[in-house]
């Protein structure tokens, strides 16, 4: 039985979708849960707007977006191909020792000391029970005795 190159293929890609470490990159939508939706979106209209009744020539203002739609353009290419890789390595290296310290430091702490508040809220709770209680239930019984009557005088 011979092997077709698209059996090979699909062999080779059932695999690599099996590994959690890879997954496809959208290159056509590259903010898919909307990070920078309001925050990052800056056009020509955004920024430089002129009112009615002060308008530049029309040469300029079509000059004026021309030149900031390309600068800004290649000015975030040229940045993001420069500093592009080694910013995302930083913030790689930031947040795997955020989650490294959040999984071996931070929950392991909050759980140890939700465990020995526990045990010292039974302390607590057994100390208040034994002590405060015959005394309010004391009380209690002193002042049930009381009864206050409200008159109204003409």
């Amino acid at each position: 039985m011979t092997a077709t190159m698209a059996d090979i293929n699909n062999g080779y890609e059932q695999r690599f979708q099996a590994n959690g470490h890879h997954k496809e990159i959208d290159l056509i939508n590259r903010d898919p849960k909307q990070v920078n939706e309001d925050v990052v979106k800056v056009d020509f209209e955004d920024v430089i707007a002129e009112p009615d009744g002060t308008h530049s020539l029309d040469g300029v203002w079509k000059a004026s977006y021309t030149t900031f739609t390309v600068s800004k353009y290649w000015c975030y290419r040229i940045l993001s191909a420069i500093l592009g890789i080694p910013v995302a390595l930083l913030w790689g290296f930031l947040f795997a020792c955020l989650s490294f310290c959040h999984i071996w430091a931070v929950v392991p702490c909050i759980k140890s000391c939700l465990i020995e508040s526990q045990c010292l809220s039974r302390i607590y709770s057994l100390a208040i029970h034994t002590f405060c209680d015959p005394l309010f239930e004391a009380l209690a019984k002193i002042f049930s005795s009381v009864r206050v009557v409200l008159r109204k005088e003409v």
